[in-house]
């Protein structure tokens, strides 16, 4: 039988294309649909129609269990952190996108990446379309990632590219970034919709076709999201957010999309002056080292995707001098403080309507999961009242409107790590599950039987009634703190509905 071939009608028609975002349309209109953008809408020319018959295959289809899944199997990048979010390693002919903000330390991290992942067998080709060979050069020299299996070439034209990869061969490919390198057969610059769809799309053939891994660098909008279109993320198998606070030392690795592994895993890096390098035990950047107790700080335990990080929440409260006060908030969410705040004041009993309130983390750490409520609420609490909580103390749980404190994911995970790390009580929800043996755990059903846990609180709540409306004729001596911090939660027992009113 006869092999039929693709028909081409010249039936030609006019075309239309937005100049924004590329997007294609059969007829003019005044706003394209994809941007919203207005009068970017012009006719390029006329396309031909086209129908396409069935042609040859590559390889002929065969029952999934007679396929070969050792190919697929994941290769360690020589970085532990950045294997954790992958999913063990890379694949070959996985094609990851690691995208983030301006200096946040991409080029650094991929470059260290290259040369540790380099081998004879496996060789590294590292393409700068931003930055020359010398200056990348510079940077190897500075965080020691020189490796004579790593190639590198600065590059901005797509078939340059192409051309150094059959001429090296390599086993690894990274590309910093996608937004800087064009095709010499489309028009357009570098970085627009049309060009980095097409470099996009010739990379992942060329990783396909030779199981290389591929590593793409990609940049960031003011507003987070990444540069170019939405295909791209689409494309790609694996999609990465570098995150952190150029400020701070503290680096995170999100995975977004990953086709090989689960996405709520991060990987945590430390950036200094030698370099970047992996944190497995990052719980310590988020901890304030004292010899006493303070008023005003509380910790926590977060989950960032599967892993628990202990982290300290501060407040600080001072009278205002301006009819509206403050409210200044650092790495946590402001809606949420204001909702925080009115619970404490309504349901808890703490005055904070004249007084500045100032809440920040610590170490740079972005607290957004509602677990870290309750420690925020007694943090307020202890700066209002001038108390500290007690340093081996740690707060889960979400606080509700209502002031009950709800049940979050995960609180074995978190006690354990809390009890890791040497803290012996914790105030948690009702029905905490298994608690590691050594710690003490209390259940707060609510925000009032949460404050109990300030000690200044906890001696009014247990002082009777009548004493407080007969005026004593001597004052007494004021109680002595505690030489530990052991023993401010030693004794104490949740209060009861009755003695709280």
């Amino acid at each position: 039988m006869a092999a039929r071939t693709a028909k081409t009608t010249a039936k030609p028609r006019p075309a239309y294309r937005c100049t924004e975002c590329g997007n294609q349309l059969p007829k003019w209109v005044g706003r394209c649909p994809e941007c919203n953008a207005w009068g970017t809408v012009e006719e390029y020319g006329a396309v031909p129609i086209r129908t396409t018959a069935a042609g040859p295959v590559s390889a002929p289809a065969r029952p999934i269990g007679q396929v070969d899944g050792q190919v697929a199997t994941a290769r360690t990048t020589g970085v532990s952190e950045l294997d954790r979010v992958l999913g063990g390693g890379l694949v070959p002919g996985a094609v990851v996108l690691l995208a983030g903000e301006p200096g946040v330390g991409k080029s650094t991290l991929l470059l260290d990446v290259a040369a540790k992942a380099a081998t004879a067998q496996h060789r590294t080709l590292y393409v700068t379309g931003e930055e020359s060979a010398g200056q990348v050069r510079l940077r190897a020299d500075r965080i020691n990632a020189l490796s004579e299996h790593l190639y590198l070439a600065a590059e901005s034209d797509l078939g340059a590219v192409l051309g150094h990869v059959d001429q090296v061969n390599p086993g690894l490919l990274v590309l910093d970034s996608v937004q800087t390198i064009a095709s010499a057969e489309l028009d357009g610059a570098p970085g627009g919709t049309a060009q980095v769809r097409e470099v996009a799309a010739a990379l992942i053939r060329a990783s396909k076709d030779r199981g290389m891994a591929t590593l793409l660098v990609g940049h960031v909008t003011k507003d987070g999201s990444i540069a170019g279109p939405r295909l791209l993320e689409h494309l790609v198998d694996v999609v990465l957010s570098f995150e952190g606070d150029r400020h701070a030392r503290l680096r995170i690795i999100r995975g977004i999309k990953n086709r090989y592994g689960a996405t709520d895993e991060v990987g945590c890096f430390e950036l200094h002056d030698e370099g970047i390098s992996g944190l497995a035990d990052p719980s310590g950047l988020f901890l304030t080292r004292r010899d006493k107790a303070v008023p005003g700080t509380c910790l926590t335990v977060t989950l960032e995707g599967r892993r628990p990080l202990v982290a300290e929440v501060q407040a600080l409260m001072v009278d205002s001098q301006i009819p509206s006060p403050r409210r200044t908030t650092s790495g946590l969410e402001s809606p949420r403080i204001a909702m925080i705040l009115a619970v404490v004041e309504r349901h808890g009993g703490v005055k904070l309507g004249k007084q500045d309130i100032y809440t920040a983390t610590v170490g740079g750490v972005k607290l957004s999961e509602p677990s870290a409520d309750l420690a925020i609420a007694l943090a307020v609490a202890s700066s209002s009242s001038d108390t500290p909580l007690p340093n081996n103390l740690v707060a889960i749980g979400e606080v509700g409107l209502a002031g009950e404190v709800r049940r979050v994911t995960g609180v074995q995970r978190r006690l354990a790590e809390a009890h890791r790390l040497g803290f012996t009580h914790a105030l948690v929800p009702p029905d905490p599950g298994k608690v590691p043996r050594g710690m003490k755990v209390v259940e707060v059903a609510d925000i009032g039987e949460a404050l109990q846990a300030i000690p200044g609180r906890r001696r009014a709540a247990a002082k009777p009634r009548d004493a407080a409306r007969k005026p004593a004729a001597v004052p007494a001596p004021a109680p002595a703190p505690a030489a530990y911090p052991e023993e401010l939660m030693a004794g104490w027992e949740p209060v009861d509905s009755d003695e709280l009113a």
